[in-house]
């Protein structure tokens, strides 16, 4: 699978982890040039606490389209070093 902002491809993996309907792409997968962490985080009660990144490609801005857990809980460690995408963050096989 890809993920795709403004028309450049920012992951690209086939070992994607799936949960909630989101695709969780392993982090070596991603492009760390496209990629800022922000300091904006949210708590999931099952996976806990979310970091997010702002993701960059030439001079298009998405704040905070990307998220991942540093440290989930035991009930999501599969999503451990995952990042999930969603705004203007396209996924396609």
């Amino acid at each position: 699978m890809k993920a795709i902002f403004n028309k450049t491809v920012i992951a690209q993996s086939d070992k994607i982890v799936v949960v909630e309907g989101n695709n969780y792409f392993p982090l070596e997968s991603i492009n760390m040039d496209y990629f800022t962490e922000t300091t904006h985080r949210s708590t999931c009660p099952w996976k806990g606490e979310a970091s997010y990144y702002t993701v960059k490609v030439n001079d298009e801005i998405s704040e905070n389209a990307a998220w991942f857990y540093k440290n989930p809980k035991d009930a999501a460690k599969e999503i451990k070093n995952h990042v999930a995408f969603w705004k203007n963050v396209s996924v396609e096989k």
